[in-house]
């Protein structure tokens, strides 16, 4: 009997099909296959563990995660789950086989840019433009930023549950939570010297 002809193989996944294919992932991309690769989730549901995570050092907006979601659906690294999604029926999507081969090559790839964008930073760069009174302003402006992204980790960390201890997001946490207070602390130093002085005895408050 002759053989049929057929695909052959079809569905094996080899990894540098994949890394060769997907090594163009935005950021934004890497967000979602991220939070895909802990559990199915909508597009609203993947904004909403933004916001009370990655936001603090990567953030994504709806505009970015709903052409991201379609983009990475088209190139089959996710897929679709149909099914109610709390009080309001939303499409969950679901990371593929292909999906978490690409984002393990992207975990594994030992590259990445580290990037600062504070347009805080920016303004006190050129501020030699403006009055010292200004400057100080924006100094000060920088600082209580600051204090409230520190408040509201140290509210994260202190909701039960909401970080898993020994987890890679509470590694994070905890940097976040030295590094703002570091930050703080700079900019409290820096305006008590603009002042000629200090806080109490001398020195800044956190």
């Amino acid at each position: 009997m002759q053989a049929q002809n057929r695909p052959v193989l079809r569905g094996r996944i080899y990894r540098s099909d994949i890394s060769s294919r997907y090594m163009d992932l935005s950021a934004t991309a890497t967000v979602i296959l991220g939070f895909l690769s802990r559990g199915e989730m909508s597009g609203y549901d993947i904004k909403s563990e933004v916001d009370t995570s990655t936001r603090f050092f990567w953030a994504a907006s709806y505009g970015q995660i709903y052409p991201e979601l379609k983009r990475l659906k088209t190139a089959g690294l996710i897929e679709e789950v149909d099914g109610p999604q709390g009080d309001r029926r939303r499409t969950a999507c679901r990371i593929t086989e292909s999906g978490r081969v690409a984002l393990q090559d992207w975990l594994s790839d030992g590259s990445w840019t580290p990037e600062l964008r504070h347009e805080g930073l920016l303004k006190v760069f050129f501020s030699d433009a403006t009055s010292k009174d200004r400057r100080r302003s924006l100094m000060e402006d920088i600082a209580r930023h600051h204090r409230g992204q520190l408040a509201e980790l140290r509210e994260l960390a202190e909701t039960e549950g909401a970080v898993e201890t020994g987890s890679s997001p509470e590694l994070i946490l905890r940097f976040g939570l030295d590094f703002q207070k570091w930050i703080v602390e700079w900019w409290e130093g820096e305006i008590a010297r603009t002042d000629g002085g200090g806080g109490k005895d001398g020195q800044p408050h956190v």
